[in-house]
């Protein structure tokens, strides 16, 4: 079975996906960031390094869900192949950080990925406004972050929020963010499991 949890930067991706992973059992997937080679380069110089960092988490992205999809095991993930391409590459490729020729390369790449995996058993997307968002990208206080703009969650935000009211692909569970406080109240990630309980016994 493959959960995966959605959301902007600074949403509670990582966190909901420990705390999901400690109550079902399930195996943790964490996105690449710690060990990302490119990350630090990027967010000192976007339109040199976006669409190799892409290429980077494409591909990371790609290996966990083959894994995923070869192993027999419960597994939560934390983002997922579709933001990459439906959310980040195009937004860079639209704010002028990403040539068209190196966004064109990059999702014919995809596509053809696209067509080896299987979406997730239920996607849980984290909505959360962009005022959330910099609160909590303040308090985990990773040094790269510290000059992420507030235009550029804006504009992922929006996307986000475009690709979530077309997708299709599976089970879907939105959670706003705003209104739920699941990292610091017990009550609240209650509701999230209730909830998610709920959509999983159709899946069985």
């Amino acid at each position: 079975m493959h959960i995966a949890v959605a959301g902007n930067i600074g949403s509670g991706k990582t966190t909901l996906t420990k705390l999901l992973a400690k109550h079902y059992g399930w195996e943790p997937n964490y996105e690449d960031v710690d060990d990302n080679p490119y990350l630090n380069d990027f967010y000192e110089d976007m339109q040199r390094w976006s669409f190799n960092l892409q290429i980077y988490f494409l591909n990371s992205r790609f290996n966990q869900v083959v894994d995923i999809k070869e192993g027999n095991k419960k597994v939560i993930q934390d983002r997922t192949i579709y933001e990459d391409a439906y959310i980040f590459a195009p937004n860079l490729h639209a704010m002028g950080l990403m040539s068209t020729r190196d966004f064109e390369n990059y999702f014919s790449l995809f596509n053809s990925m696209d067509h080896f995996i299987k979406a997730p058993d239920l996607m849980i997307y984290l909505r959360a406004s962009v005022p959330t968002l910099v609160n909590q990208i303040q308090n985990r206080g990773r040094e790269y972050e510290e000059s992420i703009r507030l235009d550029y969650l804006k504009r992922l935000n929006e996307r986000y929020e475009a690709w979530i009211s077309t997708y299709d692909k599976g089970k879907l569970l939105v959670i706003n963010v705003d209104e739920n406080n699941f990292i610091e109240k017990p009550e609240d990630l209650g509701n999230i499991i209730q909830k998610i309980d709920g959509e999983l016994h159709g899946l069985f």
